[in-house]
């Protein structure tokens, strides 16, 4: 049984939002002659919906409608729904489908028109759904952390391909980084750039502790700039850290970082407590790390900061 039947059968999530209608989740097809399917013409987001102490709420939601249109651009992607419209029709999927804590998928790519690598006159289709998702990489990691490799695929250039963009076909270096890191045995991969500097996971962004400071690699180091990894900034500053954003982290640094942590709004702020062979933490999460984690899970809990949170 696949993931998605399991989570369909455990509930009541039946219904995708495509092209202005809610459709039956069978119903959500595309044509297999889709640009999109070809060529890797696609720009998604990964939103999570929590069940705060004022109720559903999506995190983030304006800053991640912000960054799927500005993926589409390089593209020239034109997304037809407007930001009040989409906000709408995901608002509604999840009340029809009584979700209160999930994940959401925003999509949009080049459909099926013509075959060819320029998408010419394709049409854009634009699709939301919504499921159930707990913690991304395993519900101990929070804690306990995890095992990380550092891959022997490097993260494509933003001279070579937009890093600022969220793109579908980029994703297969993605997943040949995380699989390689699998097979070995480790939960997760840390990708370099083509310089051998530190850039970010397959789907997260990377943190590094130091001295009672946090590190992260700038924008200029082939990185998304990620959501959670704005959030993140914002409350270790908050908390007193000083938070360098703009740095180049070498391959080495990481074997000698009193910490080390991942985010992403799937992973949200999870420790990694070993690096290749080399142990960054035998008791998993270090104090930062869990400070930091403890904010970030109070702001997503109470729905406190009123600004980072649409409510359903």
């Amino acid at each position: 049984m696949s993931g998605f039947q399991a989570m369909r059968e455990a509930g009541d999530i039946d219904t995708i939002w495509q092209n202005g209608e809610f459709v039956d989740w069978e119903d959500a097809t595309t044509h297999v002659l889709s640009h999109g399917l070809h060529y890797g013409t696609g720009v998604f987001e990964g939103v999570r919906c929590y069940d705060t102490e004022n109720g559903p709420a999506v995190f983030r939601w304006e800053d991640h409608l912000d960054r799927l249109f500005q993926s589409a651009q390089p593209y020239e992607m034109d997304i037809e729904y407007s930001r009040e419209e989409l906000t709408e029709a995901t608002l509604e999927l999840l009340d029809r489908q009584d979700l209160a804590s999930c994940y959401i998928r925003p999509i949009a790519y080049y459909g099926y028109h013509q075959l060819g690598v320029s998408p010419g006159d394709c049409p854009t289709d634009v699709a939301i759904a919504a499921w159930p998702w707990g913690t991304y990489l395993g519900e101990d990691a929070l804690e306990n952390g995890i095992k990380a490799m550092v891959s022997s695929w490097r993260k494509h250039s933003s001279s070579q391909i937009p890093t600022n963009a969220k793109t579908t076909g980029l994703y297969v270096n993605s997943l040949l980084a995380g699989e390689e890191a699998r097979r070995n045995g480790y939960r997760e991969a840390i990708v370099l750039n083509k310089e051998g500097n530190v850039a970010e996971g397959p789907g997260e962004n990377i943190f590094l502790v130091r001295d009672g400071e946090l590190y992260t690699p700038g924008l200029s180091e082939s990185i998304l700039d990620g959501i959670t990894r704005q959030s993140v900034i914002t409350l270790a500053e908050e908390l007193g850290y000083t938070v360098h954003d703009n740095v180049s982290i070498s391959r080495g640094e990481l074997n000698t970082a009193d910490e080390l942590f991942f985010t992403g709004s799937a992973a949200e702020v999870t420790p990694i407590r070993q690096v290749d062979n080399v142990v960054i933490r035998e008791d998993g999460r270090g104090p930062v790390t869990k400070e930091i984690q403890e904010a970030f899970f109070d702001v997503v809990e109470s729905g406190e900061r009123e600004e980072w949170f649409t409510y359903v």
